[in-house]
């Protein structure tokens, strides 16, 4: 950092403006911009191909779309719901066929636990004379076939082949995260069926898409000249140059777009359309989502911040 004595000062405080021009000079310190105008999108541009309409439409929420990029958008949206929905439904059924294993597998214990009780009842009374000598016979009996066994498995094991480890001696793989001793299957949840808009994140429809319909500042020109113009459409009542910095709103009824200033002093009054006289409800007026601007008087706060480490003094 630089020390205070290289700066242009002769007082003997480090002053906060001191403090910041060290800070962005040496590197250190959490950093905030104003965005420029060339790192905001134009409010006649979709927010999805961030390019300007051809064939716009606008949401009920006031954010502007290409009408080809909005529709493939939630036409993909419900095929990767259809995919979801699929590999739930093959999750429920695996599911399913493991708790009906479980429920056999128990039914089978049960079963073999209440043959091997039944097994062990005996109907015949003991007589004590005699069940000793037998039982002394059965023990020398088992005796001798242990011995024989013992003898017969051990020239098996001579004989057969040194085998592989087993499958229970391998060692689990620690680099995959799903073959970790610690992994547990990864369990879905029910995906919802409701496409959702990708600026506001609320329900999106195709019957709910409102088309819109720009005022060109001069007719007589292409669609190319136009777009190379910085000021290219005008408010449809008032005829004032729409821009970032100016409010717009859409007219549900006719799509025109016009500017706040025109809703608030003239369309207000009466809530008709002044284009198709159609009568208007607060719902058929939609504030049009803008970019904003660079200057804080647009009432739009765009500000970048670049989190970097502090050097605590």
């Amino acid at each position: 950092m630089t020390r205070h004595g290289k700066n242009c000062t002769a007082g003997a405080v480090y002053t906060y403006h001191e403090k910041r021009k060290d800070t962005a000079a040496s590197g250190y310190g959490t950093q905030s911009v104003r965005l420029g105008k060339d790192a905001i999108k134009d409010f006649d541009c979709c927010c999805l191909s961030l390019q300007t309409c051809r064939d716009p439409v606008v949401t009920p929420d006031g954010y502007l779309y290409e009408k080809q990029a909005i529709l493939e958008y939630i036409l993909h949206q419900k095929k990767e719901i259809a995919k979801k929905m699929k590999a739930y439904e093959k999750q429920k059924q695996t599911q399913k066929s493991d708790s009906r294993l479980e429920s056999k597998s128990e039914e089978r214990g049960i079963a073999e636990r209440f043959k091997t009780r039944e097994n062990s009842i005996v109907s015949k009374p003991i007589n004590p004379f005699t069940s000793a000598i037998s039982s002394g016979q059965a023990k020398e009996s088992d005796s001798h076939g242990a011995v024989g066994a013992s003898a017969s498995t051990s020239k098996a094991d001579s004989s057969a082949p040194a085998a592989g480890p087993s499958s229970s001696q391998t060692l689990p793989s620690f680099w995959i995260p799903s073959l970790t001793p610690e992994a547990k299957p990864t369990i879905l949840k029910k995906p919802s069926k409701t496409v959702v808009c990708p600026m506001s994140g609320r329900p999106l429809k195709m019957n709910e898409l409102i088309p819109v319909r720009f005022t060109p500042l001069d007719p007589s020109l292409d669609r190319v000249a136009l777009l190379a113009r910085q000021e290219r459409y005008l408010c449809a009542v008032t005829n004032d140059v729409l821009g970032n910095s100016v409010p717009c709103a859409v007219l549900r009824p006719s799509g025109s777009v016009v500017t706040q200033e025109c809703v608030e002093k003239l369309i207000m009054k009466d809530m008709t359309d002044p284009l198709t006289g159609d009568k208007l409800t607060e719902k058929d007026i939609i504030p049009l989502q803008r970019g904003g601007t660079g200057f804080a008087g647009s009432g739009v706060a765009l500000k970048a911040k670049e989190a970097r480490p502090v050097m605590m003094v």
